[in-house]
């Protein structure tokens, strides 16, 4: 199992890959990259104008024709193109570096393309804003079928995803199929909550989860005592520190081992790995609300997770691509090593053999989401079968 490498350069592939494993279609998603395949051999930020014209383009064909099948009283096929457009704009606002012209009005358009299109497909998701002790953390709600109060499960971003691409793997699908809702989160540092409120991140991931779970327990349908917390990418680290601290987390799991944060901002720095966006250190210190690289370095110091996984003490899985060329694999060895009183540790390395051996699975989504979702099914209290 390998990624979909169209392009010559890392970055662009990445972007190609998630946007296919968030439900794009491989033929729209060929007529915007044939166009710009020779401006990817410049590198990954020269020819990202060029990125997002195409793809912002894709997106403004496909809100024209969601709105003549609205106007047709098709609004399923409406909400089909409205979540490829939103997808699509999405993709191309990520590649940009803060600033960009144009940025901040794609962001807007994907958002209120997502919006329309869960409310004309009566998709099972339901935005919710979190308060903060600053400003609030916008999310997605996918709620479990059935009556009863259910298990919940927190899903974070990583350095550069937002709540809709959350969605779009569809682990909150999956868990639902299994009877267990989903909390997904523009936690400070992501989505809206930096784009919109200029909320950096927190290294103390707690302090906004257990913002997420004090709202969790005033919802009716949610049972307070089966609570549980994953992240993608650097999620991957955000999760594992907030079921450390926050004891009302009751299971957790992380989609990519991201255990020394810190620690790979040094190996950046000397080339060492692929980085996950274009503009990747203008990007950090937009995200960590730093002036210069000292400051960035100096609000992440923190990013590290060695001494602290000592206190979790509730079931925890650890997964990670035997191939990530982001993230080393060893970052899953010192987190599963380091959780010496789980009552139930997990480490699963995908290999080659089943695929999703890429950073978080971007070569192939399908068998991290599986096993997240079972996972919590057993220790949540969802059925697996």
């Amino acid at each position: 199992m390998a990624l979909f490498e169209y392009f010559p350069n890392y970055i662009w592939n990445l972007s190609v890959a998630i946007a296919l494993e968030s439900g794009g279609q491989i033929g729209e998603i060929i007529d915007m990259c044939q166009p710009i395949r020779d401006a990817a051999a410049s590198g990954a930020d020269a020819g990202t104008p060029q990125f997002m014209a195409q793809w912002v383009a894709m997106g403004d064909k496909l809100l024209a024709l969601a709105a003549e099948d609205e106007a047709k009283g098709r609004l399923f096929s409406a909400s089909n193109k409205l979540e490829r457009a939103s997808l699509y704009l999405i993709t191309a606002e990520r590649m940009q570096g803060h600033g960009h012209p144009g940025r901040k009005e794609t962001f807007a358009k994907a958002r209120a393309a997502f919006d329309k299109s869960t409310a004309l497909g009566k998709i099972n998701r339901k935005r919710v804003e979190i308060p903060l002790a600053h400003g609030t953390m916008p999310a997605l709600y996918t709620r479990a079928p059935g009556e009863g109060a259910k298990p919940v499960v927190v899903f974070c971003n990583g350095l550069d995803s937002c709540k809709e691409l959350l969605y779009w793997t569809r682990l909150p699908e999956e868990l639902a199929r299994r009877g267990i809702s989903t909390l997904c989160v523009d936690q400070p540092g992501s989505g809206e909550a930096l784009r919109l409120q200029d909320l950096p991140v927190d290294p103390h991931s707690e302090s906004w989860a257990s913002k997420a779970v004090d709202w969790l327990e005033t919802q009716s349908d949610v049972d307070p005592a089966r609570i549980g917390m994953t992240g993608i990418s650097l999620g991957g680290h955000f999760a594992p520190r907030a079921v450390a601290y926050e004891p009302r987390f009751a299971s957790g799991a992380v989609w990519g081992a991201n255990h020394n944060w810190r620690e790979v901002q040094d190996k950046r720095l000397k080339r060492e790995g692929e980085n996950p966006v274009p503009h990747y250190w203008a990007h950090v210190m937009w995200a960590f609300g730093a002036k210069d690289m000292d400051e960035f370095f100096e609000r992440s110091a923190d990013m590290n997770l060695n001494g602290h996984m000592d206190r979790i003490k509730v079931p925890f899985l650890v997964t990670h691509g035997a191939n990530d060329r982001q993230i080393s694999v060893a970052y899953a060895d010192d987190l599963y090593d380091q959780l010496v009183n789980s009552p139930r540790r997990e480490k699963v390395i995908f290999t080659a053999r089943e695929g999703g051996v890429e950073h978080v699975g971007a070569d192939n989504m399908a068998y991290g989401r599986d096993l997240i979702s079972d996972w919590f099914a057993e220790t949540l209290g969802g059925t697996a079968a």
